[in-house]
């Protein structure tokens, strides 16, 4: 009778303190695929599983575009480091790599702090075989240009997005005056 009332004790200890529990989810909601709810949004952070993210839909695509243009920049300069016959275009390259990956860090920590989907890596990204140096520093003149101008006209609601945006500015200048200055004849 004793162990039963034990037993009994213990059982209604065991349903008086319920254990605690954290429940954890995960969305998969992708970043095509956003629902919008209120000013956050929903969207997948990819592998680090989803939340909710702070960022408007201006400040987003703003930083998704940027994500795309510095993967590119990746692309092509790892591209242009391992196949270009100039070695000023190899050393571009190389510099080029070194502050584009860089950002690529401070992209993914971005992302991650404000739960916002990184856009896929680039793949398709290739320069003609022939006369590879000077489509290299080409493309770069152009696609720096067009980044100065996206970073230099958003209008960003986000703080932590107006920093970044801010201090990649001057990187992205001195990466223009560097491809003009190769270009030039």
């Amino acid at each position: 009778m004793r162990s039963f009332a034990l037993v009994a004790t213990l059982a209604l200890l065991t349903l008086a303190c319920p254990s605690r529990q954290a429940e954890t989810t995960t969305d998969t909601v992708s970043t095509s695929g956003t629902m919008a709810t209120g000013t956050a949004s929903k969207t997948s952070t990819g592998s680090t599983g989803g939340s909710v993210s702070t960022l408007n839909d201006s400040d987003k695509q703003f930083f998704i575009s940027a994500a795309q243009a510095n993967m590119s920049e990746l692309a092509l300069s790892r591209i242009a480091a391992d196949q270009a016959t100039d070695t000023n275009v190899k050393n571009l390259a190389a510099h080029m790599l070194a502050d584009h990956e860089k950002l690529d860090q401070e992209l993914k920590q971005f992302a991650l702090k404000k739960g916002v989907a990184l856009p896929a890596p680039v793949t398709s990204e290739s320069l003609p075989n022939a006369d590879l140096d000077r489509a290299y520093v080409q493309r770069m003149v152009s696609d720096h240009r067009k980044a100065i101008g996206q970073f230099s006209a958003a209008v960003l609601a986000d703080p932590d997005l107006r920093t970044l945006a801010a201090n990649t500015l001057p990187v992205l200048r001195k990466h223009l005056a560097a491809a003009k200055k190769i270009s030039a004849p």
